[in-house]
């Protein structure tokens, strides 16, 4: 039988999936507390915040809200205008 591996999302430096990924990594750290801990503060299976901290889970809106409340934090998302470069500019 042949194992599918979970697809790994975008884990580029600066990409959007990694400052979650790695926010949540951090923030966890600063607390001192376990993947246990924050999976029973949230609610949220320590598998499953293994695989988001590692980048193998995208995660919903919904769970972003419970890890942020989890972890003592406030959600907050932007949107940013994409600069644009000279050369575009000109034209």
């Amino acid at each position: 039988m042949i194992s599918k591996k979970p697809a790994r999302v975008n884990l580029e430096e600066g990409s959007p999936e990694y400052s979650v990924f790695h926010a949540i990594h951090e923030a966890r750290e600063k607390l001192n507390i376990t993947q246990t801990e924050l999976a029973r503060r949230t609610g949220i299976d320590q598998g499953d915040i293994s695989k988001l901290e590692r980048g193998t889970r995208n995660p919903s809106l919904k769970l972003l809200k419970r890890l942020a409340q989890g972890l003592g934090m406030e959600l907050k998302i932007t949107f940013v205008p994409i600069e644009q470069t000279d050369e575009a500019e000109n034209h």
